[in-house]
């Protein structure tokens, strides 16, 4: 299969997902090839102007009416919700952890008033960023994502699988357990049990080797969000409907 024939494939499935989303009388993408933009976006996993220089010199036969690189990208931040219904329900059994984001170089913490993220340690090294929370289903699909900065500990994350108490198991790790507050659905997996949490590990190196997620240059919350938005839906495009 060629990029091409990808692309197409993956919008047949998008739009017929979308079909019911109002287009806005001034936008020149309808909602589902802005969402296709935004899935590639994630999988190409490069910054906003190499995606755009790409899109633009392989397939604007594809998107003839996409408009100014940040004119695409302000939409996709005010629709990063159309990304999250593409979220998974969750099975008998589900598998919550953390990721670490390096958005900027510890040297250079502390330099900007406006910041985002601060420091924190992922894999036993020192980032300054923001750390991805996220539950998967028993396929390795994302069933519910949550943001937030480097330095909180992985137990902040524990209303995410608070509400999903009536509808699955969740395993976790032993960072995920406190001394009061822990959901009644989590079930902590001492080291060297439970192989299923095994299934997290997948996810995490493709993250890292396809999204290329561990170090991105996001300055602004908001398009930080997007694009783990449309990441979390990206892993579940086989299931599109």
């Amino acid at each position: 299969m060629t990029t091409e024939d990808f692309i197409i494939e993956l919008f047949c499935k998008v739009d017929d997902a979308m079909n019911e989303a109002p287009k806005h009388s001034q936008s020149r993408l309808y909602p589902s090839e802005l969402v296709t933009i935004g899935l590639l976006f994630a999988w190409k996993g490069v910054g906003e102007r190499a995606f755009y220089r790409w899109l633009m010199r392989d397939y604007d036969k594809l998107f003839p009416h996409v408009p100014e690189r940040t004119r695409l990208f302000r939409a996709l931040k005010t629709h990063r919700d159309w990304a999250e219904r593409f979220l998974v329900q969750p099975g008998l059994m589900c598998v919550a952890d953390t990721y670490g984001i390096e958005l900027l170089h510890p040297r250079r913490e502390g330099r900007s008033e406006t910041q985002l993220g601060n420091k924190g340690l992922s894999n036993l090294c020192w980032i300054v960023g923001a750390k991805l929370g996220f539950v998967l289903n028993h396929l390795g699909l994302f069933v519910a994502l949550d943001c937030n900065l480097a330095s909180v500990a992985d137990s902040s994350f524990r209303p995410m699988i608070a509400a999903l108490e009536e509808q699955t198991v969740v395993l976790v790790d032993s960072a995920w357990h406190g001394k009061t507050g822990d959901p009644s659905n989590m079930k902590v997996c001492p080291r060297g049990t439970w192989n299923t949490r095994m299934l997290v590990e997948t996810v995490l190196s493709m993250l890292t080797q396809v999204c290329h997620l561990k170090k991105v240059a996001h300055k602004i919350a908001d398009y930080f969000w997007m694009r783990m938005a449309f990441i979390a839906s990206a892993f579940n495009r086989p299931y599109l409907r």
